[in-house]
């Protein structure tokens, strides 16, 4: 797919040429970084949402590197003496008690600790409206399934990254997840006592020695972060190869690319969305209120909290564990949960299997195996916007089941 360029004659702008001029003289890489520097970018609203996810992606890795300086990933028990007093003398984790003393004793950190978890919430809710758009314009078709792939991934492991870091504080609230967490791994049939073992170190809760918090820790700050970034980059780099999609508009080929250089026109604009994503993350955690453990407490194996709900993207897992029936089954002496294994396997296997084989059930079924650089219409690709409605339809009443 060509790409629109600059007149014949025309003198690039100081702005341009000067950084370019620069870099030449030094790497010897005109071509390149002109080549790139006037990449076109289609222009329309809907490809912001990408943009906002990858923006929400650096407000949590920056929030979250200046929560590390102080959180303390251990079990250890303590006896809470900090600024809070209603808690104190209550015996706690040390994990509990250094949240404790993020919020109330650590300049800024009650304002860190609540826009990490807004843009986490603006993380996961960019990428699911992005996947929409993507969806019912097909522009998951070839050549971009791959990258289609990545994006379902990069959903996959926010959901888990979601739970594992709002595991962390260890108050009611989320120990009560864990619980929840660990009768799921433990339905699951001949290896589901192994794979909890394996994950908590043992019984849950296991006291002063404990394995979990310290292995959630690990997972929620290196592994799953560093796959997280390692398939962003790889999804702006095929999206850079393979050119962004553009919306069917007036003169619109598969051929020619209308829209704004990347240099300085993009880089400008794109700039700009990242501040105004700050600044709403920056807004959110200073004037509304999100996870205030201190009025949860410490997490106990024998309380719950009244109406305790998880954060809104596993919400559809919450809906199915509630009007699932009590379904079990007993061969030759052990008991198969059904009515935990399926609401938690169910519904987003199924959601997920779905999204990642439909470009390739659609490119067989149709016989298309052309490249779309163009997106479609939802209106003009009805059965396509018929089966994504169903599905929409299909997690949002068990995501209203959960409420």
């Amino acid at each position: 797919m060509s790409e629109a360029t600059t007149p014949a004659g025309a003198t690039p702008p100081k702005a341009v040429s000067g950084p370019l001029n620069y870099l030449d003289d030094r790497f010897g890489s005109t071509t390149f970084f002109k080549r790139n520097a006037k990449k076109v970018f289609p222009d329309h609203w809907s490809f912001m949402l990408g943009e906002i996810a990858l923006y929400s992606f650096i407000i949590l890795l920056l929030t979250g590197v200046f929560l590390t300086l102080w959180f303390q990933p251990s079990m250890a028990h303590t006896v809470y003496d900090g600024s809070y007093t209603k808690l104190q003398g209550v015996g706690m984790s040390e994990a509990y008690a250094s949240t404790l003393h993020i919020s109330f004793d650590v300049r800024g950190g009650l304002l860190m600790r609540q826009m990490h978890h807004w843009a986490a919430l603006l993380f996961m809710a960019s990428i699911m409206a992005h996947l929409l758009r993507v969806f019912f314009t097909g522009a998951y078709r070839k050549p971009r399934e791959l990258n289609w792939l990545i994006g379902l991934s990069m959903f996959m492991l926010g959901m888990v990254e979601g739970l594992f870091g709002y595991s962390l504080p260890d108050d009611l609230l989320s120990g009560t997840g864990l619980r929840i967490t660990q009768g799921v791994a433990e339905s699951i049939p001949v290896v589901g006592s192994y794979l909890y073992m394996f994950l908590f170190g043992g019984e849950f809760p296991e006291g002063n020695n404990g394995d979990i918090i310290p292995r959630l820790f690990t997972l929620h700050v290196l592994l799953i972060p560093a796959l997280i970034l390692a398939l962003v980059t790889a999804h702006m780099m095929i999206m850079w190869v393979q050119k962004h999609t553009a919306m069917p508009v007036k003169n619109q080929t598969e051929q020619q690319v209308y829209g704004y250089p990347f240099y300085p026109v993009f880089m400008a604009k794109t700039g700009a969305y990242f501040l105004f994503t700050f600044g709403v993350c920056a807004l959110l955690g200073a004037f509304a209120q999100i996870n205030p453990i201190w009025l949860f407490g410490p997490y106990d194996p024998g309380a719950i909290s009244s109406g305790s709900q998880p954060d809104f993207y596993m919400g559809i897992l919450e809906g199915s564990l509630r009007i699932m029936p009590n379904w079990e089954t007993n061969v030759l002496g052990h008991t198969i949960s059904w009515n935990v294994l399926i609401p938690a396997l169910g519904p987003l296997g199924l959601v997920f299997m779905g999204l990642g084989l439909w470009p390739f059930l659609e490119q067989w079924i149709t016989g298309d195996k052309r490249h779309h650089h163009v997106n479609d219409r939802p209106r003009n690709a009805p059965v396509r916007t018929g089966v994504g409605m169903a599905a929409v339809a299909f997690y949002g009443i068990l995501w209203l089941a959960g409420a």
